[in-house]
């Protein structure tokens, strides 16, 4: 059944002026790559996604995409996204304002840079990365986004992460700043002092 995987896309609301739509695309809802129906389940979900696409969207909009907390096997493949790049109403393309990605991984970045060859200069131009849900914020009003739980708690990992990684670099600093004792001009390594008498 494809029920359980429509919540990867949903209306996030709307920012600036008139009804400029927030889509937001999660891609943690996707189907496990392993499951045995999984070809039906993407054919159908493409479908679902390109016709909310047209429904949700009236006047410009941008997507945000949720990457963070996606293992490698629920990203949906180069085919897939192709054939939905192509499968959108050329209104559609043209109003999309921004592809706002969160939490890129260096993997998420390789698809994109193999996919230039099919995807206009245009829209790769639209293409921001943002890497924490504060920064998105920033760009977002995020008051009717909805964020998967699995996304907030992956990015509360890596503010924490970050935070324990610049606490110990500080220490580390500290312990290299404290003074040492001068050396005296008269101190020469004893390997340097040449016994002349001989």
């Amino acid at each position: 059944s494809v029920s359980p995987y429509l919540r990867v896309i949903s209306h996030g609301g709307y920012y600036g002026e008139g009804l400029n739509a927030i889509i937001v695309f999660s891609a943690c809802y996707l189907p496990d790559s392993s499951c045995s129906d999984y070809h039906y389940i993407m054919e159908n979900l493409f479908l679902y996604v390109v016709s909310s696409l047209e429904m949700l969207v009236a006047e410009d909009y941008l997507i945000i995409y949720m990457n963070g907390a996606t293992p490698r096997n629920k990203m949906p493949g180069i085919g897939w996204l192709k054939r939905c790049y192509q499968m959108i109403d050329r209104r559609l393309r043209k109003n999309l304002k921004s592809l706002v990605i969160a939490h890129p991984t260096w993997f998420i970045r390789t698809v994109l840079a193999i996919s230039r060859p099919f995807i206009s200069v245009k829209f790769m131009n639209k293409i921001q990365y943002v890497h924490s849900l504060d920064e998105l914020a920033e760009l977002v009003p995020m008051e009717h986004v909805h964020v998967p739980e699995c996304v907030v708690q992956f990015d509360e990992e890596r503010i924490k992460a970050r935070r324990e990684r610049m606490e110990q670099e500080h220490r580390q600093q500290e312990q290299q700043s404290v003074p040492q004792e001068p050396i005296k001009k008269s101190e020469r390594p004893k390997s340097m002092v040449v016994n002349q008498g001989l």
